[in-house]
């Protein structure tokens, strides 16, 4: 099968494992504390917003974060209550499956996407004040957007870098390094081994890693054409602008993932790919085969589902 026909998979790195996600369904597949795999299942159920938002160019991309973030939180839950936990002590775990409807949807959901807003908030307005506090020496428009963009820089990639230091972030990064050779090995037609997807790189262009980046550098764009004449004028533009940011920042990364095989365009996407190296590690031969399970189960579900008429990033 060309690689160009086969469906676009996305996944997400999670303690001790990782979740996959098809046009159906999303399936993650942990490394429980015998050594045992165990896997959760969340179907996907969009709303019927959301389906027509993702539709629309500028706007698909916001629906969705907001729909990943919500289901990726799911995932992190389940896997977050069990991978530490000996399985003959499950009778004693209330699992994300069996939370009440109104948890599982309020709670889970408003966590997800008000963290992921809180974030957003935090490396968009701090960069702003710092620059701010520079601008008796550097008060041009043009030489403030630049000094804003890289203090935003140089937080997101000193946070990032602080975080390969904890151990469990780390075993997260090498997880998100399994996910992500899982895809390339897939997408390029190589068996689903260990040692051949092992072979395959940590690095993938529709990596949400890359999103971010994207978002700092389209902002610094963005922004070269909008003055403001005070700081609170700049605070609530950026604010304001969040969801533009969002909106290009999610087209220019699937522009990046196109291009990917053209030989002068495909550099477009190297400042994504280069984040990457903070925020993957490489896995050792146990992750990758927790990864290539969740995989193959994700693709399982998803020929069930077509089978029985029921009638997508990294």
């Amino acid at each position: 099968m060309e690689k160009s026909s086969k469906p676009a998979y996305g996944g997400q790195a999670i303690v001790e494992g990782v979740m996959f996600g098809g046009k159906h369904t999303t399936v993650s597949m942990i490394r429980r504390k015998d050594g045992s795999l165990d896997s959760f299942e969340v179907e996907r159920q969009s709303p019927t917003w959301v389906t027509k938002a993702k539709k629309i160019p500028f706007v698909r991309g916001i629906a969705g974060i907001i729909e990943a973030s919500i289901n990726g939180s799911k995932h992190l839950n389940f896997s977050s209550d069990r991978y530490d936990v000996d399985p003959s002590e499950d009778d004693s775990i209330k699992p994300t499956e069996k939370s009440s409807k109104l948890n599982l949807i309020l709670g889970v959901a408003a966590v997800a996407v008000l963290s992921f807003l809180f974030s957003k908030l935090v490396f968009t307005l701090v960069p702003a004040f710092l620059a701010n506090l520079f601008t008796p020496i550097l008060p041009g428009h043009v030489a403030q957007n630049l000094l804003e963009g890289g203090f935003k820089l140089i937080l997101l990639l000193g946070y990032l870098y602080l975080l390969s230091f904890t151990p469990l972030i780390r075993r997260v990064f090498q997880y998100h390094g399994a996910e992500h050779k899982v895809i390339n090995a897939y997408e390029a037609g190589q068996p689903l081994t260990v040692q051949s997807v092992q072979a395959s790189s940590r690095l993938h262009y529709r990596c949400g890693s890359s999103f971010i980046l994207f978002t700092v550098i389209v902002g610094v764009g963005l922004y070269l054409f909008l003055p403001f004449d005070s700081l609170m004028e700049r605070i609530l533009q950026r604010i304001v602008l969040i969801p533009v940011v969002l909106g290009i920042s999610y087209e220019v990364l699937q522009l990046t993932n196109r291009f990917r095989d053209i030989p002068v365009l495909k550099w477009l996407g190297y400042p994504g790919l280069a984040l990457q190296l903070l925020t993957t590690k490489e896995p050792n031969d146990e992750q990758t085969e927790v990864a290539i399970a969740s995989f193959n189960e994700m693709l399982t579900r998803e020929q069930s589902y077509t089978s029985s008429a029921k009638a997508d990033i990294v």
